[in-house]
């Protein structure tokens, strides 16, 4: 499909945006079109969504190497580095669509989508569709499906720290340190995790905020001819919606956010990732209790305290003598961590482990170790990882004092030890961080937002409950549905007809109820026939949904 036909050059669009009644200050007013001329942010992203809404999308078919089937679409975006200076450097926002399912008279839009991260690419999204995902049937009736990269992910001008066949090389370190020694190691590689972002793609680093995100976002809703934007937010992907309404509350349609990040200025994003560390903890034993009640098929401990005890005794095997040569307690936790952060994943981990436990190693290894011949796959991990720390460092100020990091997480290791190491250290590149780091924004709207719907699990390890408490308390209208007694993080994915329906019903008429509301809980993953628990590959429906971001980003 042909771009929309442009309105007239740059000038013109510029002039067209200043007569819709947008002041500007009298420097900003003489700048003339392709200059780089310092503006308030407010005025520049007008500038670049007007230029972008006469300039539209050139959509085509997705290049072959993007895994993206017909009859989606792609194409990009140009969008300002800065938008202080909206006509300086810009870089492109890669964005796919496929069209609504319905009548043209059920056509609502375009719904945008964003999985979390930071750095999870959105771009998967239109194949709910083309897989025909029953959940979304109703709401692809009415919705244009459009997933983005982020800027910095993916193939939206991507950012790097270090090689990628370095970044999943292993075994790492044991994330757990033993000693002082350790623990000036890990600063050491953290360090130098810094300094290679700074190296690789200093250009950006000082961009790359959320609030950035936020205008790259209000832009690409220009470029797609919507007035206003229709939005669905997973994870981080709800702490973008969270600043898109603040900065942006009248030009909200529809936004559903799902698994809150707090926004609080005070947790953003330092504070945010201690309780993170907390609700692993309890997310995990919540894992070890299911995997205990079904020890008749898993042989692995018929007690919570017997499953921890052998989770110890994997550790120190691994950190004693790799297993395979590549497999130590780093690798284990990257692995294992995904079933306190998805339901989805409880079954396939805990089959692997026991897989083991009878005598077949390979099974662990294939599940856990890099494939350093997948040069592509690795680059996109290590692209993810380098935009979830350019992101949160350049989002907030974060303590410089190594003894704050040592006293905080020595402290929270004795009460919570299954990620507060690994956490921290996964952090730390912030500590020296070496590009300008911003103060986050007071997220909130009180007027001009029309509802919001939040939707958060009770026992939600990746993004704790109280943040979707606290977002509900800054969003004036808004409704919280709270599923009770679950943890998966990802709740708008599951079946679940209590919340299911109240989505649909959300995005297709606006509906939400008078009250918040709390749902049960979706059904606890089932075990495998005792006969075939042992065995590696987990049915389809035990996987996470493929378009959620690679652990252990948010």
């Amino acid at each position: 499909m042909i771009r929309t036909a442009a309105l007239g050059s740059a000038a013109a669009l510029v002039t067209g945006s200043l007569a819709a009644g947008l002041l500007l200050a009298p420097s900003a007013t003489a700048a003339p079109a392709g200059g780089d001329f310092g503006v308030p942010e407010a005025v520049g992203v007008q500038i670049a969504a007007a230029r972008a809404a006469g300039t539209g999308i050139d959509w085509k078919d997705c290049p072959a190497d993007w895994g993206l089937e017909k009859p989606i679409q792609c194409g990009f975006v140009k969008v300002p580095l800065d938008y202080a200076k909206p006509n300086g450097r810009t870089i492109d926002i890669a964005v796919d669509r496929i069209a609504s399912t319905g009548t043209p008279q059920e056509r609502q839009g375009a719904l945008l989508y964003n999985p979390g991260g930071p750095g999870g690419s959105g771009m998967r999204f239109p194949r709910r569709v083309t897989t025909k995902n029953p959940l979304w049937a109703n709401t692809s009736k009415a919705y244009d499906f459009v997933g983005f990269d982020p800027r910095g992910v993916g193939h939206s001008t991507p950012i790097s720290c270090i090689d990628p066949q370095e970044f999943v090389k292993a075994p790492k370190m044991d994330p757990v340190p033993d000693s002082e020694a350790d623990k000036r190691a890990q600063r050491k590689l953290a360090a130098a995790y810094a300094d290679g972002c700074k190296e690789r793609s200093g250009w950006m680093l000082p961009h790359m905020t959320t609030p950035n995100t936020a205008r790259d976002i209000d832009v690409v809703r220009a470029a797609l001819g919507e007035q206003k934007l229709n939005f669905l937010g997973v994870s981080y992907g709800t702490y973008i919606g969270g600043v898109y309404a603040t900065l942006f509350p009248t030009h909200v349609r529809r936004m559903i956010v799902d698994s809150v990040v707090n926004p609080s200025k005070e947790k953003i994003w330092y504070e945010a990732n201690l309780d993170q560390d907390v609700a692993f903890q309890m997310r995990w034993d919540d894992w070890k209790a299911w995997v205990a009640k079904n020890d008749a098929v898993f042989h692995i401990g018929d007690t919570a305290e017997k499953v921890e005890a052998k989770w110890r005794e994997l550790r120190a095997t691994a950190k004693a003598h790799p297993i395979g040569g590549v497999v130590g307690p780093a690798e284990l936790l990257g692995f294992f961590q995904s079933a306190p952060y998805y339901d989805s994943s409880w079954v396939p981990v805990a089959r692997t482990w026991s897989a083991y436990l009878a005598g077949d190693t390979q099974a662990l290894v294939d599940a856990i170790a890099p494939d350093m011949s997948d040069t592509a796959g690795n680059a996109t991990a290590e692209n993810g990882n380098a935009v979830y720390t350019a992101v949160e460092c350049a989002d907030a100020k974060w303590p410089t004092s190594w003894a704050k990091w040592d006293r905080d997480n020595t402290a929270l290791h004795q009460e919570y030890p299954f990620l507060t190491w690994s956490n921290a250290w996964m952090n730390l590149p912030c500590a020296t961080w070496r590009a300008k780091q911003q103060q986050p924004i007071e997220v909130g709207a009180r007027r001009g937002l029309p509802p919001v719907l939040i939707v958060q699990s009770e026992r939600d390890a990746a993004t704790p409950y109280d943040g979707a408490v606290e977002l509900h308390r800054r969003l004036a209208g808004s409704r919280l549905i709270t599923e009770k007694d679950a943890g998966s993080h990802g709740v708008t994915g599951l079946k679940n007809e209590c919340i299911n329906s109240r989505v649909d019903a959300y995005l297709l008429t606006g509906k939400v109820d008078t009250y918040d509301v709390t749902c049960g809980p979706h059904a606890t993953p089932a075990p495998p026939a005792a006969a075939s628990a042992r065995t590696l590959t987990p049915a389809p429906a035990d996987l996470p949904e493929a378009d959620l971001p690679a652990l252990p980003r948010r």
